[in-house]
């Protein structure tokens, strides 16, 4: 997936939040199917919660603990569905190596 001497931006963080990198000539290799399954769930996760939170704001009665959660998951699917979407555009785009 990622050329030769280009990083990709990995699915997850690092210590401190800090993003993470692969750097390697093997598409196949583990860490990248890895990569590539955690992100697959990622987005699927998203979908749902996006159904949910669909369903959560038409119920008149969801509280406010009900909002508060649904807000918070919907933030960290927000932010993995970023990160895919930074480390698959920059994938696309054969740009250099790309640090968000």
């Amino acid at each position: 997936m990622t050329a030769s001497n280009e990083l990709r931006l990995l699915p997850w963080s690092g210590p401190e939040g800090k993003p993470c990198y692969l750097s390697t000539d093997a598409s196949g290799g583990y860490m990248a199917r890895l990569a590539d399954s955690i992100e697959a769930v990622q987005l699927g996760t998203a979908t749902e919660l996006l159904e949910e939170a669909s369903d959560t704001l038409v119920d008149q009665e969801a509280g406010l603990e009900d909002l508060r959660w649904l807000a918070k998951e919907l933030t960290g699917a927000l932010r993995d569905v970023i990160r895919v979407a930074t480390s698959r555009g920059y994938l696309l785009s054969g740009s250099g190596t790309h640090r968000s």
